[in-house]
């Protein structure tokens, strides 16, 4: 172990010692949990950026979180960051036969067979048995996680769309579905959530199809969203999107794409920095 992780451990160490830092001392598994979720979606953020000096910092601040966790659970005698990097480097062992045994794997596709026959291996072995095919999907996860392992999961079983052309027509069906509850007279609030829930599943298992994660899907429109409205308050005023019409805030959009999309071409040409501005943010 390099000389730096072991400071970072003793540093963890001496913050939760009985004279330690009042705050780390107080701190529980679960009332790190919200900051361990930041620290992985600033991670996102970094990579995103192509920030690197940036996901450095961020890496380090995640691995606190693995510090911080590992510390709270040696204080209370369940296990240590020994522990918890033995039991990784068994698991990645394990997980390899083809690199620390005699299996072979030709490709990333035999790899993941081979993951995942050892995963059933061991929970076979821990006594764990699914009532059903899916209960090893687990419900406290955020939805659109929840709804890319639940199609991942049925496809493995033979229960998914041919192509991704056959859910663009269900795209469009679910669509379809979603307006006839919009046209009622009056709006039923369950059968419209009901039926957005099926478009927003439906447009999930489109991404697994694709081979795309819809999570940095909404992210990459995040950021496309966030640096045109912030060119159109820019070029405009915000006062004046508040008063325009919507023909004026269409053209304002129009632009804004324009103006977006010029700053990105020269970025990836060289002629500009590549670095977090009102248009690239």
């Amino acid at each position: 172990m390099s000389e730096a992780l072991n400071q970072a451990i003793a540093i963890m160490a001496r913050l939760r010692a009985p004279d330690g830092c009042p705050w780390d001392r107080e701190q529980t598994f679960d009332s790190i949990k919200r900051h361990t979720l930041e620290e992985t979606y600033e991670v996102f953020d970094a990579i995103d950026r192509r920030a690197w000096p940036d996901l450095q910092e961020e890496l380090g601040d995640l691995l606190l979180q693995v510090l911080f966790y590992a510390q709270i659970a040696a204080d209370a005698g369940l296990f240590t960051i020994d522990d918890v990097a033995s039991t990784l480097n068994a698991k990645l062992i394990r997980r390899h036969p083809h690199i620390f045994s005699t299996a072979s794997a030709a490709t990333s596709e035999d790899v993941k067979r081979t993951w995942e026959a050892v995963k059933q291996t061991e929970k076979a072995a821990r006594g764990e048995s699914p009532k059903a095919y899916l209960d090893d999907v687990p419900h406290s996860q955020p939805a659109l996680l929840e709804a890319c392992k639940l199609g991942h999961k049925a496809a493995k079983a033979g229960f998914d769309w041919p192509d991704s052309l056959g859910l663009l027509d269900k795209l469009t069906e679910e669509t379809a579905e979603l307006r006839a509850e919009m046209d009622r007279p009056e709006l039923d609030l369950d059968a419209a959530e009901d039926e957005l829930g099926d478009l927003l599943f439906t447009a999930v298992n489109l991404a697994r199809h694709l081979h795309l994660e819809p999570e940095f899907a909404l992210r990459r429109a995040n950021q496309k969203f966030r640096a045109r409205f912030t060119q159109m308050e820019s070029s405009a005023g915000l006062e004046v999107l508040k008063q325009a019409d919507a023909a004026k805030l269409d053209s304002l959009w129009r632009e804004a794409k324009v103006s977006v999309s010029a700053r990105e071409a020269k970025v990836a040409a060289g002629s500009l920095p590549d670095t977090p501005s009102p248009e690239s943010a």
